[in-house]
């Protein structure tokens, strides 16, 4: 990601050792790990059902709960851009029998905007599952046709843009819009990407920076593509320019993660990080993953702890530069 400044987010790559040494990680597994689970797990998804946290946690729950042995339950519990879901997580047992997906806005965008009821670094991170671009998609009949149309649109004042909650991923790309292409587009928050879409289809909000949850929208006409926030156009939305075509450097990728309470026990946490590389080496579930536009992207659970330190300083600067503040 490239920031005001014009940094770049550091990106980490694995190489093709690293990778056949993480896929390899069953087999030298403590015996401790490999016999739990002995009970289903349930999986926390922070947002309400309908958005691409639920869908990538709803995905992910059949494969993994089938390489585990045990069964692993959704539970959608929604609120403060996802922080309600991951406090329930940070109070749960560290027994390995509570997990929950997180993001940007739970983790990385969510300590510079609010007093957190938990340490985002001090959890158990387990690993990145998932990595794509954000998609500004606008109301059908939004006068503006193309991604300058809709700058200029923008600089005359009165549009506004939903996201999934103050503070999310969302609602940080909105404004690091605003602060690179020189607008004022009005943040208007939802209690999760369910009820974002609902209002974007209804016309009620003019734009909305969606996950590809979006894509139902704009596959189904009620809603148009106007740019996604990857460095170039995105393979599901060949058509669509990419938001740095018309402001130079500009990048915001969104991400999803698998995250257990503090004090599981290593082993454990070692044994969920190796069955999900299981899942995502699996090419019918890799096809899946990929078709809804969530391009699995797990790493070394070290080399995750280092990139959430990274997106966290990265975040700061936008906040910091937006004169960011919200109101839970």
């Amino acid at each position: 990601m490239r920031t005001l400044d014009g940094e770049s987010k550091p990106m980490l790559r694995l190489s093709r050792r690293s990778t056949l040494a993480m896929l390899a990680a069953p087999a030298a597994l403590p015996a401790a790990a490999q016999s739990w689970p002995t009970r289903p797990i349930r999986l926390i998804v922070p947002f309400p059902p309908g958005g691409g946290v639920d869908l990538t946690g709803r995905l992910l729950a059949e494969p993994l709960g089938r390489h585990l042995g045990q069964s692993v339950v959704v539970e959608n519990r929604g609120g403060a851009g996802g922080v309600i879901g991951v406090e329930a997580l940070s109070h749960a047992p560290p027994d390995g029998y509570t997990l929950s997906l997180t993001g940007a806005g739970t983790l990385t965008v969510g300590p510079h905007l609010r007093q957190l009821p938990y340490d985002p670094l001090g959890l158990g991170n387990i690993t990145r599952l998932v990595r794509m671009p954000f998609i500004l998609a606008v109301r059908t009949d939004l006068p503006a046709q193309t991604l300058p149309e809709f700058i200029a649109l923008a600089r005359r004042g009165g549009l506004r843009y939903a996201s999934g909650g103050a503070g999310t991923s969302q609602h940080l790309t909105g404004e690091l819009f605003n602060q690179s292409a020189g607008v004022r587009i009005e943040h208007v928050p939802y209690r999760g990407t369910g009820p974002a879409l609902n209002d974007l289809a209804a016309k009620v909000v003019d734009a909305y920076y969606g996950d590809p949850a979006t894509l139902t929208l704009i596959n189904g006409g009620q809603a148009r593509a106007m740019a996604v926030t990857s460095p170039e156009r995105w393979a599901l939305l060949p058509n669509t320019p990419a938001v740095g075509e018309a402001v130079p450097g500009f990048v915001s990728e969104n991400w999803y993660g698998l995250v257990a309470p503090a004090g599981t026990p290593e082993p454990i946490q070692d044994r969920i990080h190796a069955e999900v590389l299981r899942v995502f080496a699996d090419p019918a579930w890799k096809r899946r993953f990929d078709e809804a536009g969530l391009t699995p992207a797990p790493m070394p659970r070290a080399d995750y702890v280092a990139f959430l330190r990274a997106d966290t300083e990265v975040w700061g600067r936008v906040v910091r530069a937006g004169n960011i503040r919200i109101n839970d």
